[in-house]
């Protein structure tokens, strides 16, 4: 079933892509003038390998990856990098309460609830746990420091393996 309806998918498309758009816009231009600056979309690895339960968040974050592809060619030759982070799954806090919550009503303790996620849903993980918020993190700050000039118009995985390929 194409799941829900368009109010949905335009909250989708507002939150996820044009946010980015309007900051983008916002301070593009300082850093420009600056000639430094870093531009990160956190993307996810749903916008490479779109799940078929959630194929208007991954619609979002597949538009989120064509932003830093075009964006990062406005940088060419200075030193303003736009990058995209595609975190999978994440043990950030809004997913631990649902994951809590679905544990609960399947009568399984979170442990028991994430080892089958990996195990049915995400078995292409090679983590097979949810990554840390401190581990994407981790991500987010290399592509925002100096040692990442050169680093542009990437989609810097921190999937944990979930995503299959050589890119």
């Amino acid at each position: 079933m194409f799941p829900l309806q368009d109010a949905d998918w335009e909250r989708f498309y507002q939150v996820n892509v044009m946010s980015g758009v309007r900051l983008t816009r916002a301070y593009l231009p300082g850093m420009l003038a600056r000639n430094w600056g870093r531009v990160v979309f956190i993307s996810s690895e749903s916008g490479v390998q779109i799940p078929e339960e959630m194929i208007h968040y991954g619609m979002t974050k597949a538009a989120e990856l064509a932003l830093v592809n075009g964006i990062a060619r406005l940088t060419k030759g200075t030193g303003v990098t736009v990058n995209a982070v595609l975190p999978g799954p994440t043990a950030s806090e809004g997913v631990t309460e649902f994951v809590g919550q679905l544990a609960a009503n399947a009568r399984q303790t979170p442990a028991e609830f994430e080892q089958e996620f990996f195990r049915s849903v995400r078995p292409t993980s090679l983590l097979q746990r949810f990554a840390t918020a401190d581990e994407v993190a981790a991500m987010v700050a290399y592509a925002c420091s100096a040692l990442a000039g050169a680093t542009n118009g990437a989609a810097l995985r921190v999937d944990g393996g979930v995503v299959r390929g050589t890119i």
